[in-house]
């Protein structure tokens, strides 16, 4: 669906030179309530990336609010910068600000790049955050909730292939160690699947494979050839066929790029 099939409500820039800021916030639909989507802080290319990527991801999450039967609308927000260096309180207190501003029709919440703490630090300026911490009155991160969603669905799709949800001595692929990627690599490995993992961080790797001994570390899970591929980084790539071989795959995106799904198919077809 193009951009003049669906278009946008409102697209906002925000700049705050004293912070250093520069976000986007889309909302994309109010038709059926205040707008909600995360905020991801991401190093850009350019502002045109970070427009691209807003505009398509506010409105996946008015059709993901529709699917869902919430009376929500959609919408997204991007900040533009490395949150290993530019992320600071006196930016995110900004961005509180710009949120407040919109009076209630946009809520933000965590998604790449933030967590809750991020959220409790945008709570000072505005009360439209969700996924504070606990001891803040939030619901905590949402990291946890995603990897289960992700981790059923993959019991689902193993199940309907082979005939049970048994995991062990299933091969899953996991591409990012991240928030929901952490977590889904500890519930596979319990489940007793045998796990590889890839992300270029250093430290994730470090975390997930103190969490997970067992853990097998690669430059990238996409090349290997694995029972489940599970994507769950931001820009991770999708294919539900291993290379070299013409067998299908499981498939469970964790992402909203492209809808968390399962899918089967005979050959390799890229992300939808």
């Amino acid at each position: 669906m193009s951009d003049a099939d669906s278009p946008h409500e409102q697209v906002i820039y925000c700049n705050d030179p004293e912070s250093g800021l520069r976000a986007i916030i889309a909302i994309h639909s109010l038709a059926l309530g205040p707008a909600v989507g995360g905020c991801r802080f991401l190093p850009y290319d350019d502002e045109a990336s970070a427009l691209a990527d807003v505009l398509r991801l506010s409105r996946g999450m008015t059709y993901k609010a529709a699917a869902a039967g919430l009376d929500t609308g959609g919408a997204k927000a991007v900040i533009i910068g490395d949150p290993s260096r530019d992320k600071t309180p006196k930016l995110l207190e900004a961005f509180g600000r710009f949120v407040d501003r919109l009076g209630g029709s946009y809520s933000t919440a965590g998604d790449v790049g933030t967590d809750s703490d991020d959220m409790d630090i945008i709570g000072r300026a505005t009360r439209h955050v969700a996924f504070r911490n606990t001891g803040r009155g939030g619901s905590g991160d949402s990291g946890s909730n995603t990897a289960l969603g992700v981790f059923q669905g993959i019991l689902a799709a193993a199940e309907h292939r082979w005939g049970s949800p048994e995991l062990r001595g299933r091969h899953v692929g996991v591409e990012g160690l991240g928030k929901v990627g952490f977590q889904l690599a500890v519930m596979l490995h319990e489940a007793g699947a045998k796990v590889t993992a890839a992300d270029p961080s250093e430290l994730a790797r470090a975390k997930a494979t103190s969490a997970v001994p067992d853990l097998r570390i690669v430059e990238s899970v996409r090349e290997l050839r694995t029972d489940v591929y599970a994507p769950c980084g931001w820009a991770a790539p999708s294919t539900t066929t291993s290379p070299g071989e013409s067998r299908p795959r499981s498939s469970a995106e964790a992402r909203t790029a492209s809808w968390p799904r399962l899918t089967w198919r005979r050959s390799f077809s890229g992300p939808e």
